[in-house]
């Protein structure tokens, strides 16, 4: 396969949507990403608003001057599509609806969420009531280009998504029915155990991520380091090789015939400035 410059690899951040969505694409040209990720709506509400469909056409003219792709949203964290609650579960639910009609309103390429979490319930009961609220998104989904991405998790209190099986569980029995994949979090899939500081470490995670749940499904990365220790199970997330993960992760990362292409967001403290700077450095190393 012909190598993707580095200066045209898909690198960029979680950049501001205040004041329109497309101030997002905007404030990704300005620290050189070629992709983001956004909130289409305040994260931490229930209710979004609507997009209008003056909004929706600057977002795709803005996506088009800027020549930005692959733009991926981030749903809310309010939002457990496993929850043991009935009436949690059905807000869950309509909201994660409402965000997808938002990404396909759009034309976002991507939909990141947070399997759940299993709160009262057993690990498996949650997979199964997320299961059931992807299938119920089915006729849905055939209306617009977005594909949904679990996000690997660092394994914090009761969620799931933190084992490659998790993951498994959930795409084998929907896979046929939803466009499914995985963005892995580097600081998450390291505070939940899985080493990824050399290039033996990676090499190792991928041979079991390609075992358990295949390859053919990682979409995308968010690109972190970690506060926390090795298999802490705790989210805090670093600036690259300020943590313990450490700088040798991301050079492979950006040199690895199986990860250099795959489109990656930063979200790493401290915002825009940083972004900026390790943007240039992932190209940096790429080339």
């Amino acid at each position: 396969m012909k190598k993707t410059p580095a200066h045209e690899l898909l690198i960029g951040a979680h950049t501001s949507a205040q004041g329109g969505a497309n101030n997002a694409l905007l404030e990704g040209l300005e620290i050189g990403a070629t992709t983001v990720q956004l909130f289409t709506s305040n994260q931490k509400r229930w209710a979004g608003k609507p997009l209008s469909e003056e909004e929706a056409s600057l977002f795709k003219e803005t996506m088009q001057n800027t020549g930005l792709t692959k733009i991926m949203s981030h749903d809310s964290y309010l939002i457990n599509l496993g929850s043991s609650n009935p009436e949690a579960l059905c807000k869950s639910q309509k909201a994660f609806k409402e965000e997808l009609q938002r990404c396909q309103k759009l034309g976002l390429s991507f939909l990141n969420f947070h399997p759940g979490a299993a709160l009262e319930a057993s690990e498996e009961q949650c997979l199964e009531k997320i299961v059931k609220s992807l299938e119920g998104l089915e006729s849905l989904v055939e209306q617009g280009p977005t594909r949904l991405l679990l996000e690997t998790t660092a394994g914090q209190g009761t969620c799931v998504g933190w084992k490659f099986e998790h993951l498994d569980f959930i795409i084998s029995r929907v896979h046929k029915k939803i466009p499914i994949g995985v963005c892995i979090d580097t600081c998450h899939i390291f505070a939940a155990g899985y080493d990824i500081r050399t290039k033996k470490a990676w090499d190792a995670t991928l041979e079991e991520f390609d075992r358990v749940v295949g390859l053919k499904y990682l979409y995308a990365f968010h690109v972190n380091d970690s506060m926390k220790p090795f298999a802490s199970r705790r989210d805090r997330h670093a600036p690259l090789g300020k943590g313990e993960i450490g700088i040798e992760c991301f050079k492979v990362m950006m040199t690895h015939p199986l990860l250099r292409e795959i489109p990656k967001y930063l979200e790493t403290p401290e915002g825009p400035p940083l972004w900026k700077k390790e943007i240039a450095l992932l190209r940096e190393f790429a080339s």
